[in-house]
């Protein structure tokens, strides 16, 4: 089954909630902190790869979600041809979504939405790797795969259901005790962390596709205050020696 990519939602008209990868939440509350530290990701990232649990694919969603900070619906809408592996540079440009058990690609409502950023090597030679499993697989058994050119799939060759990724995120992170966040505090995180890298608003903001200065404020605010915290910590403890 080949899926064509839409300019416009046939559901357009339909009031709905407001999406998760639109809303920011920060919050004082240790408990409802939906964002990892960096500490925090290198430790699940670990997990990520040993975990039996996952495989390579969803370790590779998962290393993408937060080496980007792409919103779910980009990553599993994902081609081959949006990945450049002689530049380095992966493209979004649309995101999945379903109605009555159809999926569809869907172009996004911005301009900001599509972008073209610069990928690590670490992720590229993960993205090669699954890409060489997948053609393996296909070798083996070419009547099973649909001929979408999607990155991530079922085994059968379909689509990955929206709630999968959040469905392995809450398992691992009770298998393990770790923080609670959601799919969409991984997004938070990875900007959380160029904010503290040293990259400028306006870099993290097109990096992420924000149509709205604010929303990549918000984040800003909370690195900013977060690193004035330490530093008034790291005073103390100096001068306390």
């Amino acid at each position: 089954m080949k899926m064509d990519i839409i300019s416009k939602n046939p559901l357009e008209h339909v009031t709905i909630p407001k999406r998760e990868e639109e809303i920011i939440a920060d919050t004082n509350e240790a408990e409802e902190r939906n964002y990892w530290n960096k500490d925090e990701i290198k430790h699940f990232l670990s997990i990520a790869n040993n975990e039996k649990e996952l495989t390579l694919r969803d370790h590779l969603i998962f290393h993408l979600l937060i080496y980007t900070g792409a919103r779910k619906g980009e990553v599993l809408a994902l081609t081959w041809d949006d990945i450049d592996f002689n530049v380095g540079t992966i493209r979004f440009g649309k995101t999945l979504f379903f109605n009555k058990g159809k999926h569809y690609l869907q172009q996004p409502k911005t301009k900001q939405s599509k972008r073209l950023i610069r990928l690590d090597t670490k992720s590229l030679s993960l993205l090669k790797r699954w890409r060489t499993s997948l053609i393996e697989a296909k070798l083996a058994s070419p009547n099973i795969f649909d001929d979408n050119n999607l990155v991530f799939t079922r085994d059968d060759g379909l689509p990955l259901r929206l709630a999968y990724p959040n469905d392995k995120l809450k398992s691992i992170i009770k298998k393990h005790n770790l923080h609670k966040i959601t799919i969409h505090g991984l997004r938070h995180t990875h900007a959380s962390l160029l904010f503290e890298a040293g990259a400028s608003i306006k870099e993290v903001q097109e990096r992420l596709g924000h149509s709205d200065f604010q929303m990549t404020m918000t984040i800003y605010t909370h690195v900013t205050d977060h690193v004035k915290e330490q530093t008034a910590q790291k005073f103390q403890k100096y001068i306390e020696l």
